[in-house]
Protein backbone atom coordinates (compact mmCIF):
# COMPACT_ATOMS: atom_id res chain seq x y z
CA UNK A 1 0.00 0.00 0.00
CA UNK A 2 2.81 2.45 1.07
CA UNK A 3 4.69 1.33 -2.52
CA UNK A 4 1.71 3.12 -3.98
CA UNK A 5 1.97 6.76 -2.55
CA UNK A 6 5.61 7.09 -4.20
CA UNK A 7 5.03 6.02 -7.82
CA UNK A 8 6.30 8.74 -10.13
CA UNK A 9 3.00 10.37 -11.50
CA UNK A 10 4.85 10.25 -14.71
CA UNK A 11 5.67 6.59 -15.01
CA UNK A 12 4.41 3.93 -13.28
CA UNK A 13 7.57 1.40 -14.09
CA UNK A 14 10.14 2.87 -12.54
CA UNK A 15 10.83 -0.22 -10.51
CA UNK A 16 12.02 1.99 -7.24
CA UNK A 17 9.66 0.97 -4.65
CA UNK A 18 9.42 2.38 -1.32
CA UNK A 19 11.79 -0.55 0.90
CA UNK A 20 14.88 -0.27 -1.82
CA UNK A 21 15.00 3.57 -1.32
CA UNK A 22 14.99 3.77 1.97
CA UNK A 23 17.90 1.03 2.19
CA UNK A 24 19.99 2.69 -0.40
CA UNK A 25 19.11 6.03 1.34
CA UNK A 26 20.10 4.85 4.37
CA UNK A 27 23.36 2.98 3.36
CA UNK A 28 24.24 5.89 1.75
CA UNK A 29 23.97 8.16 5.28
CA UNK A 30 25.68 5.74 6.84
CA UNK A 31 28.93 5.07 4.58
CA UNK A 32 28.53 9.08 4.46
CA UNK A 33 29.21 9.46 7.84
CA UNK A 34 31.73 7.08 7.95
CA UNK A 35 33.55 8.45 5.21
CA UNK A 36 33.63 11.91 6.69
CA UNK A 37 34.73 10.34 9.78
CA UNK A 38 37.63 8.74 8.13
CA UNK A 39 38.23 12.63 6.30
CA UNK A 40 38.76 14.48 9.63
CA UNK A 41 41.51 12.03 11.11
CA UNK A 42 44.47 14.21 11.76
CA UNK A 43 42.90 16.69 9.11
CA UNK A 44 42.03 20.35 9.36
CA UNK A 45 38.48 20.43 8.76
CA UNK A 46 35.03 22.52 9.31
CA UNK A 47 31.57 21.76 10.39
CA UNK A 48 30.13 22.47 7.21
CA UNK A 49 32.31 20.26 4.69
CA UNK A 50 32.06 17.96 7.61
CA UNK A 51 28.09 17.56 7.10
CA UNK A 52 28.23 18.34 3.25
CA UNK A 53 30.59 15.11 2.63
CA UNK A 54 28.41 13.24 4.98
CA UNK A 55 25.14 13.98 3.10
CA UNK A 56 26.00 14.25 -0.31
CA UNK A 57 26.15 10.05 -0.96
CA UNK A 58 22.52 10.50 -0.06
CA UNK A 59 22.56 12.99 -2.61
CA UNK A 60 23.58 11.33 -5.23
CA UNK A 61 21.95 8.23 -4.77
CA UNK A 62 18.67 10.23 -4.67
CA UNK A 63 19.61 11.67 -8.13
CA UNK A 64 20.92 8.39 -9.25
CA UNK A 65 17.75 6.61 -8.51
CA UNK A 66 15.09 9.43 -9.57
CA UNK A 67 17.03 9.31 -13.44
CA UNK A 68 16.70 5.54 -13.13
CA UNK A 69 17.83 5.20 -16.87
CA UNK A 70 16.31 8.25 -18.34
CA UNK A 71 19.27 9.29 -21.02
CA UNK A 72 17.62 13.38 -21.33
CA UNK A 73 17.18 13.43 -17.46
CA UNK A 74 20.98 12.06 -17.07
CA UNK A 75 22.24 14.73 -19.38
CA UNK A 76 20.09 17.59 -17.22
CA UNK A 77 21.59 16.45 -13.71
CA UNK A 78 25.03 16.38 -15.24
CA UNK A 79 24.41 19.89 -16.37
CA UNK A 80 23.22 20.76 -13.00
CA UNK A 81 25.83 19.74 -11.08
CA UNK A 82 28.47 21.26 -13.44
CA UNK A 83 27.15 24.69 -11.84
CA UNK A 84 28.18 23.44 -8.33
CA UNK A 85 31.74 24.33 -9.68
CA UNK A 86 31.24 27.89 -10.55
CA UNK A 87 30.03 28.92 -6.75
CA UNK A 88 32.26 27.12 -4.66
CA UNK A 89 35.72 28.24 -4.21
CA UNK A 90 38.69 25.61 -4.87
CA UNK A 91 39.50 23.17 -2.39
CA UNK A 92 42.62 21.52 -1.23
CA UNK A 93 43.56 18.50 -3.17
CA UNK A 94 42.29 15.77 -0.39
CA UNK A 95 38.73 17.66 -0.12
CA UNK A 96 38.16 17.00 -3.66
CA UNK A 97 39.39 13.27 -3.51
CA UNK A 98 36.69 13.40 -0.26
CA UNK A 99 34.23 14.98 -2.71
CA UNK A 100 34.73 12.36 -5.45
CA UNK A 101 34.79 9.26 -3.15
CA UNK A 102 31.89 10.33 -1.62
CA UNK A 103 30.07 11.00 -4.89
CA UNK A 104 31.09 7.36 -6.13
CA UNK A 105 29.81 5.91 -2.91
CA UNK A 106 26.42 7.60 -3.84
CA UNK A 107 26.26 6.65 -7.40
CA UNK A 108 26.94 2.83 -6.49
CA UNK A 109 24.10 2.89 -3.32
CA UNK A 110 21.93 4.88 -5.98
CA UNK A 111 22.16 2.61 -8.57
CA UNK A 112 21.41 -0.49 -6.31
CA UNK A 113 24.33 -1.93 -5.47
CA UNK A 114 24.92 -0.60 -1.74
CA UNK A 115 26.89 -3.67 -0.92
CA UNK A 116 29.57 -2.49 -3.48
CA UNK A 117 29.60 0.98 -2.18
CA UNK A 118 30.58 -0.40 1.56
CA UNK A 119 33.31 -2.54 -0.19
CA UNK A 120 34.65 0.05 -2.17
CA UNK A 121 34.59 2.85 1.01
CA UNK A 122 35.46 0.47 3.36
CA UNK A 123 38.40 -0.28 0.82
CA UNK A 124 39.71 3.44 0.54
CA UNK A 125 39.05 4.55 4.17
CA UNK A 126 41.34 1.69 5.62
CA UNK A 127 43.67 3.03 2.95
CA UNK A 128 43.35 6.57 3.35
CA UNK A 129 43.89 6.00 7.57
CA UNK A 130 47.08 3.98 6.92
CA UNK A 131 48.62 7.00 4.57
CA UNK A 132 47.88 9.14 7.27
CA UNK A 133 49.60 6.87 9.95
CA UNK A 134 52.56 6.77 7.97
CA UNK A 135 52.69 10.36 6.81
CA UNK A 136 52.83 9.22 3.26
CA UNK A 137 53.64 11.26 0.42
CA UNK A 138 53.84 14.14 2.97
CA UNK A 139 55.65 14.24 6.48
CA UNK A 140 58.77 15.02 4.88
CA UNK A 141 57.64 18.34 3.01
CA UNK A 142 55.22 19.30 5.61
CA UNK A 143 58.29 19.26 7.87
CA UNK A 144 61.29 20.46 5.55
CA UNK A 145 59.33 23.08 3.47
CA UNK A 146 59.57 26.45 4.53
CA UNK A 147 58.39 30.23 3.10
CA UNK A 148 61.57 32.54 3.72
CA UNK A 149 61.34 36.27 3.76
CA UNK A 150 64.37 38.41 4.20
CA UNK A 151 64.55 42.66 4.03
CA UNK A 152 67.86 43.53 2.89
CA UNK A 153 68.96 47.34 2.43
CA UNK A 154 68.98 49.01 -0.98
CA UNK A 155 72.15 48.84 -2.40
CA UNK A 156 73.05 45.24 -0.95
CA UNK A 157 73.77 42.79 -3.91
CA UNK A 158 70.87 40.10 -3.07
CA UNK A 159 71.11 37.96 -6.28
CA UNK A 160 74.66 36.54 -4.75
CA UNK A 161 75.43 37.51 -1.27
CA UNK A 162 72.77 34.67 0.60
CA UNK A 163 73.94 31.80 -1.90
CA UNK A 164 76.75 29.85 0.23
CA UNK A 165 74.17 30.16 3.26
CA UNK A 166 71.09 28.86 1.15
CA UNK A 167 73.55 26.16 0.03
CA UNK A 168 74.10 25.06 3.54
CA UNK A 169 70.71 25.01 4.81
CA UNK A 170 68.66 24.34 1.70
CA UNK A 171 68.60 21.04 -0.40
CA UNK A 172 66.63 23.67 -2.61
CA UNK A 173 65.73 27.23 -2.74
CA UNK A 174 64.25 29.64 -5.51
CA UNK A 175 63.85 33.63 -5.02
CA UNK A 176 59.82 33.49 -6.35
CA UNK A 177 59.25 37.58 -5.59
CA UNK A 178 61.52 40.81 -4.79
CA UNK A 179 58.95 43.99 -3.55
CA UNK A 180 60.49 47.08 -2.41
CA UNK A 181 59.66 48.35 0.86
CA UNK A 182 59.73 51.59 2.98
CA UNK A 183 59.76 54.07 0.21
CA UNK A 184 61.79 52.47 -1.84
CA UNK A 185 65.03 52.07 0.86
CA UNK A 186 64.73 48.29 1.59
CA UNK A 187 63.95 45.07 -0.96
CA UNK A 188 61.98 41.96 0.86
CA UNK A 189 63.01 38.95 -0.86
CA UNK A 190 61.01 35.72 -0.86
CA UNK A 191 62.23 32.00 -0.71
CA UNK A 192 60.75 28.79 -1.60
CA UNK A 193 62.85 26.11 0.19
CA UNK A 194 63.50 22.63 1.71
CA UNK A 195 66.07 22.68 4.55
CA UNK A 196 68.20 19.58 4.42
CA UNK A 197 68.04 18.85 8.77
CA UNK A 198 64.82 20.05 10.97
CA UNK A 199 65.48 22.11 13.65
CA UNK A 200 67.98 24.37 11.92
CA UNK A 201 65.91 27.62 11.28
CA UNK A 202 67.45 29.52 14.14
CA UNK A 203 71.05 28.48 12.96
CA UNK A 204 70.02 29.53 9.50
CA UNK A 205 68.50 33.07 10.55
CA UNK A 206 71.53 34.01 12.92
CA UNK A 207 74.03 33.50 10.18
CA UNK A 208 70.90 35.67 7.42
CA UNK A 209 71.91 38.41 10.31
CA UNK A 210 74.87 38.93 10.03
CA UNK A 211 74.16 39.67 5.88
CA UNK A 212 71.44 41.59 5.87
CA UNK A 213 72.46 44.45 8.72
CA UNK A 214 69.92 42.55 11.00
CA UNK A 215 67.06 43.06 9.20
CA UNK A 216 63.64 41.23 9.33
CA UNK A 217 63.98 37.91 8.76
CA UNK A 218 61.17 35.57 8.94
CA UNK A 219 60.06 31.94 7.57
CA UNK A 220 57.01 29.83 7.76
CA UNK A 221 55.79 26.71 6.89
CA UNK A 222 54.82 26.48 3.28
CA UNK A 223 51.56 25.10 2.40
CA UNK A 224 51.65 21.86 1.02
CA UNK A 225 48.33 21.08 0.21
CA UNK A 226 47.96 20.95 -3.63
CA UNK A 227 46.05 24.37 -3.68
CA UNK A 228 48.31 25.81 -5.28
CA UNK A 229 48.09 23.51 -8.15
CA UNK A 230 44.08 23.66 -8.62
Amino acid sequence: MWDSKFVSMYDSLTGITLGSFLICIGAALLLGAVMALVYSFRTPHSAGFMVTMALLPAMVAAVIMMVNGNLGAGVAVAGAFSLVRFRSSPGTAKEIGAIFLAMAVGLACGMGYPGFGALFAGILCVVSLLYSVIGFGGRWNATMCRELRITVPEDLDYPTVFDDLLEKYASKAELISVRTTNLGSLNRLTYDLVLRKPGTEKEFIDELRCRNGNLEISMSMRPMDGRENL
